[in-house]
């Protein structure tokens, strides 16, 4: 397998830091976000190939933030566009047609926000901070959003938050090394840390950069400064933890010996079952699963060989990488250079590209 740079997406005055598909149909549209404080939101021309180059740039989003806009994050009907600045604010907008419109500004953090994500329904959704809490917050009618619970179980900054694809089960990843997972109580009263995945034992060493889940939701890759990605089984019912006190989401593999420096960001891939991440070294790297495990135990003699490996794929940091949701071969990468990339997948068995659009998946 191989990468094609479809096309380079300039117009960023500083480093781009997160992209974001839009889910649903129509022509693709992805989001990115900069140190520049604005949001940029291109759009696929309607009927074109998607591995051809045809994006352009449809609208600038500069009214919400007055610092660095670290994520951006649709919604999964795809018509609310959240973000998080790292001048403490959340912002919201609002897709209408071919208008998007800023519509809500909300506040509780004491310092700089790292991440959004909704949970699979859209009516969730957290936020994370240097202040080193979680947030989440209720979507209510009218553009309203109430904070429901505040988390605080790290002990340092929280670098990312993102939820199971279809349970409301919300996993964070911070700069203590550790990963958590929260679920709210039987009464509904509150949310409560059911786990943390942490070293000593099987866990990262140091700074855990970025979390994502498989399609099914009964795996999980995390990325670190440790320069390793570790895969796990998040298939058990994590929320009713057992008597003995054994954590039911385990380590399964741990992936090293590929990065020479720290990896920011790792994507798993809900069409085609690829793992993608970015690093420090200016590579993206992709991973499939062994196909030739004959165990019959889950997870046992499970690991993963890199199919790829981008050289420079940006001139310097890559700082995400994001599959599409739908067409398997496309995947979107930003970097500290200041420009969103689009590659197409070139080789292997997977299908080719189509103009036509996937059945709708109410995940994203």
């Amino acid at each position: 397998m191989s990468l094609r740079l479809v096309q380079e997406l300039a117009g960023h005055d500083d480093r781009v830091w997160s992209v974001a598909w839009r889910p649903g149909g129509g022509p693709s549209v992805l989001a990115s976000c900069s140190g520049d404080k604005t949001v940029r939101i291109w759009e696929h021309s309607p009927g074109a190939s998607p591995s051809s180059a045809t994006w352009v740039c449809k609208a600038v989003l500069d009214s919400a933030h007055t610092r660095t806009v670290r994520q951006c994050e649709w919604c999964p009907a795809g018509k609310l566009l959240a973000t998080a600045s790292f001048d403490s604010t959340l912002g919201m907008y609002e897709k209408i047609g071919t208008e998007i419109s800023f519509i809500a500004s909300f506040e509780g953090h004491e310092n700089e926000v790292k991440s959004v994500a909704w949970n699979s329904s859209g009516s969730l959704l957290a936020s994370c901070s240097r202040d080193k809490s979680v947030w989440i917050w209720e979507v209510l009618p009218g553009h309203e959003f109430e904070c429901v619970s505040v988390l605080n179980g790290h002990s340092q900054d929280v670098k990312m938050v993102t939820w199971h694809p279809s349970r409301d089960i919300l996993v964070s990843a911070s700069y203590d090394n550790s990963i958590k997972v929260w679920a709210e109580d039987v009464d509904g009263d509150d949310w409560r840390c059911v786990q943390t995945l942490a070293a000593p034992g099987r866990g990262h060493t140091s700074t855990v950069w970025g979390i994502s889940f498989n399609a099914t939701g009964d795996r999980m890759v995390s990325c670190s400064d440790d320069l390793t990605l570790m895969v796990w089984d998040t298939s058990a019912d994590c929320v009713s933890t057992s008597a003995d006190g054994v954590a039911p989401w385990k380590h399964l593999t741990t992936i090293s010996g590929y990065h020479d420096r720290t990896i920011f960001s790792v994507h798993w891939s809900r069409v085609n079952g690829l793992i993608a991440s970015g690093a420090g070294d200016d590579c993206i790297r992709v991973f499939d699963e062994l196909r030739d495990n004959v165990s019959t135990l889950p997870g046992e003699g499970l690991s993963y060989e890199m199919v790829l490996k981008q050289e420079k794929a940006h001139s310097t940091d890559v700082n995400c990488v994001r599959w599409h949701p739908k067409e398997p071969r496309l995947l979107a990468s930003a970097g500290d250079d200041g420009v969103v990339k689009i590659w197409e997948l070139v080789g292997g068995d997977l299908p080719l590209l189509s103009n036509e659009s996937l059945p709708y998946d109410p995940r994203g």
